[in-house]
């Protein structure tokens, strides 16, 4: 009797275990500028480059050279570039998100790579005249 019960008990733990221990899925982080913020940077010293015409603009910094970060608004913010050149170090700040493209790769892949690639809303930009005469 004793032993009969005993199996039901474990027959039943057997079949709810898997059920109770479910934690459900990992929500995937949303991508793109409109997605889910990362982090932000606050004045980060960054080496900025663009186009000629200010439609791309990306930038690494020395915290973290095996990143990419391409600006979100490059319209808004390529007039207050004006002053400087490509290649420039320059102050970043703004609301970092990952980039949908680098996201989606590395969600197909087993490996996750050294480099990454952010989207960045930038609320401002300027040069840094530390040092500088």
């Amino acid at each position: 009797m004793m032993g009969r019960l005993l199996r039901k008990f474990l027959v039943v733990v057997i079949i709810l275990a898997p059920v109770v221990s479910y934690q459900g899925c990992k929500k995937q982080a949303k991508c793109g500028c409109d997605g889910d913020v990362l982090y932000t940077l606050n004045q980060a010293q960054a080496t900025v480059y663009w186009n000629e015409t200010g439609s791309t603009i990306t930038f690494s910094t020395s915290d973290n050279p095996y990143a990419t970060y391409n600006f979100c608004n490059p319209a808004e913010m390529f007039p207050r570039l004006a002053e400087s050149k490509s290649g420039d170090v320059l102050m970043v700040t703004g609301n970092v998100y990952w980039e949908c493209s680098y996201l989606y790769q590395q969600s197909n892949y087993s490996y996750q790579s050294y480099y990454k690639v952010y989207m960045i809303k930038v609320t401002d930009v300027y040069s840094d005249l530390y040092g500088k005469k």
